[in-house]
Order: structure tokens, then C-alpha cells, then sequence
């Protein structure tokens, strides 16, 4: 379990012993028990007799310059309660008190906690001005002033607030002032374990003036989850790279690599894009989850059999969807579906996600010269009865794929479509007449739970 702590004290604490205020034996006596009970210190000093409480609370007035409120006999503006809710106010133990010309101000048991006032500011979104007071007290206000209305309580809780946040870890004093590989570890393993817990697959590092921003990407939106402080940018990309099998001392050319990890009891794979700017390199993770059965992933017997029936003959299955709506993890359950020994079930992709039974999958390496170009030119000799390709991005890598069709060859590959018309309308394009009419199957991806599939009866109806 974590050491529970204060950071107002774990920063003052010596200060104690040079006032003479504590024994120096007494600093250690506490500190030792303080991590035997996960308390933090200032219980420990207070209930040993060691210092009275508000003997400590003037002692971090006078160093702090910041005010101490004795809250026993105080009242609070119940307005203010909507800048910040319930599960936050009792998390890092702060309760707002006024509100005067958009400054809030909240009492505190731990006023150095940057991480909570960051966290206050960003829901308040206002200025805020902490005071000092008793960890008790402000306990005892917030279960006073949050549940002395039920109403009060509901409106208050945050549901739909994340149950990780990856600047906790941050926020830990040797995390943010180390710039060890472990740490550094433990900073990456969080921001994924948070983007996991809310469902992200994609994320991305950008160069700020101060520091690295963290950006989830959700439904086309990027939102910023925090940043990682200047001091620990080099380190961090430094670990991300070399986790991910990157030169970290690789900074202006482009690289592309894979970074295997664990979130609690799942194991993930993740594609690490690092790109150079005139700000520093832009990196992309993309995370992707173990494909799924067909039923899992929510197709009926109907559709499962429409999609079998397309993989059992020469043509082109077609999965689309919107960025980020999960083609390749579906692409991916289909392959696991139809992989048989019998059959020669390969594919060509810039980076594999998962290791399927039964297929041979090809991943392409720049580095080595391996691009698709020279795939494209090799891959008939190796007979694929069934072939997956990524997205092309030329006619002409179009049109070979395309022309494998007529040698007797199943293609399956995706194709970025916002909804129908919008598929329709770049089908549309002469350039996509030929694998156009080669289309078997075509399985849309409106949501997870809105997936759409189409014989090729039914695309001809499109088509006309």
C-alpha cells in the first residue's frame, strides 16, 4: 500500500526540528510509524502528543504565509458546493468556503498539494486561494455540509469522473523529482493504465512551452488529460522509445514501433509513432485490445454467415468506419474466424497487434528497406489464399491488390468512412471503379454497437 502524505509537511518537517519545536528522534519515531499505519505524518505528531494541533497549524502559518481557519464554528457559503463535488472534496480533503470576484477560496489540509489545486482549478475553473486547516475539521465540514441535504450529496458526486488519474503517480515526490528509468516507467505505465480505464485507444505527446501535454483522443475530440514538467521530458521519451524497441537518440526522422504491456490482468499491444516538429517530436500511441469472436463483438448468426461466405471466395471484404471506431480489431476477429491449416491466410502491416494462430502475418520494416513496395512484389510467391492489407495510399498499390482478385485471391483490408454516404460518395471516384466491382462484403462500423453488413447482392443495389 502507498504511503499516505502530506505534502505540506513532508516539505516542512525538518523545519520543526531547526525551530525547535520537535526532537529530531521524535521526527524519525513518527515518520516510522507513520508509514507502519499508511498515515501521514502530521496524525502521527499530533496523536503521539508529540505537538499539539494547532500548535502545527500556526507552525505552517507562519512558514507558509498562509492563512489558518479554525473551522469548528464556521459557516460556509452551501453555494460554493457546486465548484467542487463531493468525491473530490473529501479525495484531497479541501472544502470551498467563499467566493469573492471569481476567486473561490477552500480550506486545506495539505496546501502544497499542486496536484489537488490543479485539480480544483479545472473543475471550479476558477481561481482558487487555499487556507490552512485541521484534517479533521475539514472532514468533519464536508460530511456536515455534503449529506446534510441528500439532494446536496447527489448533485455533487462526480459518476462520471475517472477512476484513475495518471497525475497521482506524477504528483508523487520521488516520481516528480527523479528522472530514474523506473520512475520513468511508472509515468507511462499510468497515463495507459488511465486511457485503458476510459476506454481510449488513441493518445498523444506534444511539446508545450511548459512541458509535455498528454492528449486522449475521444469521438474526433482531443482532450488534455495534463502535462509531464519540462525536467522529465527527455527522460520519459527516452523510456517510451526504448520500450518500444525506437532509437532515443533519434529525434529528426520519423520512427515507428510496438510496445507490448499489461493493465491489470489484460495484456495490450500498442503502436508508438514518434514524428520530428520544430517544437520537438509529436508522439502517437495507438492501443489496441486481443481481438474477439465474431459473436463477442456483437454479429448475429446472419451476418457471421455473410461474412464466412464472402472469406470462402475470390473478392474484396471491405471494413469501414469513422477514425478510431475499431476496423482493425474487427479485421482482426475475422482473420482468427477463417485461419485454417489448410489454408494460406497471410498479411501485410506496419505493425502487427497480435499474434493470430494459423496466420502468417508480415510486418514491414523502413529501417531494412522492407516497404510495402517491395511486398507487394514478393507476396505472390508465397501463394496467399487469403491476404490482408492496410489501408493503400496509391492507385497504383490499388490496383495490384485489386488485380489479385482475378488470380483466385481473398482480399480483406479497411477503408476511413465517417457513415454510408460518405463511402459511397469517395467509391464514387474513378480511380476505385475496378475494386469497387470486386466488393464481396462490405461491414460498416457506425459504433460498438451499431455494426452493419452487406452481401454482395445488396452492395449491387448500392452501386446502381
Amino acid at each position: 500500500m502507498e504511503f499516505v502524505r502530506n505534502k505540506t509537511l513532508e516539505k516542512l518537517k525538518y523545519d520543526l526540528v531547526r525551530d525547535n519545536i520537535i526532537k529530531y528522534e521524535d521526527l524519525e519515531t513518527a515518520q516510522q510509524v507513520a508509514e507502519a499505519q499508511n498515515v501521514n505524518i502530521g496524525q502521527v505528531l499530533i496523536s503521539s502528543g508529540i505537538i499539539s494541533e494547532e500548535k502545527l497549524l500556526k507552525f505552517l502559518e507562519s512558514k507558509l504565509h498562509i492563512p489558518y481557519v479554525n473551522l469548528d464554528d464556521y459557516s460556509l457559503d452551501k453555494k460554493c458546493l457546486s465548484y467542487i463535488n463531493f468525491n473530490n472534496a473529501q479525495k484531497y480533503k479541501v472544502i470551498p468556503l467563499f467566493e469573492i470576484e471569481g476567486i473561490l477560496t477552500v480550506a486545506m489540509a495539505d496546501p502544497l498539494d499542486l496536484f489537488a489545486i490543479d485539480r480544483i482549478v479545472e473543475d471550479a475553473k476558477c481561481e482558487i486561494e487555499p487556507v490552512i486547516s485541521s484534517e479533521s475539521a475539514v472532514l468533519k465540514k464536508i460530511e456536515e455540509y455534503y449529506h446534510s441535504n441528500s439532494s446536496v450529496g447527489q448533485i455533487y458526486m462526480d459518476e462520471n469522473r475517472p477512476k484513475y488519474d495518471w497525475r497521482e503517480v506524477l504528483n508523487n515526490e520521488n516520481i516528480s523529482s527523479s528522472l530514474s528509468d523506473e520512475h520513468m516507467q511508472k509515468l507511462i505505465r499510468a497515463i495507459l493504465k488511465q486511457a485503458i480505464s476510459e476506454d481510449i485507444h488513441e493518445l498523444f505527446f506534444e511539446h508545450t512551452p511548459d512541458g509535455l501535454s498528454v492528449n486522449f483522443r475521444k469521438e474526433s475530440q482531443s482532450i488534455s488529460t495534463g502535462e509531464i514538467p519540462l525536467m522529465l521530458i527527455s527522460s520519459f521519451i527516452a523510456k517510451l522509445k526504448t520500450l518500444s524497441n525506437l532509437d532515443p537518440t533519434v529525434s529528426e526522422l520519423p520512427q515507428l514501433g510496438k510496445l507490448s504491456f499489461r493493465v491489470d490482468d489484460m495484456a495490450l499491444i500498442a503502436s508508438i509513432s514518434a514524428f520530428p516538429t520544430i517544437h520537438g517530436e509529436r508522439i502517437s500511441i495507438k492501443i489496441y485490445k486481443p481481438p474477439k469472436s465474431l459473436k463477442d463483438n456483437g454479429f448475429d448468426t446472419k451476418k457471421i454467415n455473410i461474412i464466412r461466405s464472402a472469406m470462402q471466395k475470390p473478392g474484396i471484404v471491405l471494413v469501414c468506419g469513422s477514425s478510431l471506431s475499431g476496423k482493425t480489431h474487427i479485421i482482426y476477429s475475422i482473420l482468427s474466424d477463417i485461419a485454417q491449416k489448410d489454408k494460406n491466410v497471410m498479411t501485410i502491416e506496419s505493425i502487427t497487434k497480435y499474434d493470430l494462430p494459423n496466420v502468417n502475418q508480415c510486418e514491414l520494416n523502413e529501417h531494412i528497406g522492407f516497404n510495402l513496395d517491395k511486398a507487394m512484389r514478393f507476396i505472390e510467391f508465397q501463394s496467399p489464399d487469403i491476404l490482408y492489407f492496410e489501408g493503400i495510399n496509391t492507385k497504383e498499390g490499388l490496383d495490384y491488390f485489386t488485380s489479385l482478385v482475378f488470380k483466385d485471391k481473398t482480399l480483406i483490408t479497411e477503408f476511413l468512412a465517417e457513415n454510408i454516404a460518405d463511402l459511397m460518395k469517395k467509391l464514387a471516384i474513378s480511380d476505385f471503379s475496378m475494386f469497387k466491382s470486386m466488393l464481396t462484403c462490405l461491414i460498416f462500423i457506425h459504433n460498438k454497437d451499431s455494426i452493419e453488413v452487406f452481401d454482395k447482392i445488396s452492395l449491387e443495389k448500392y452501386f446502381a
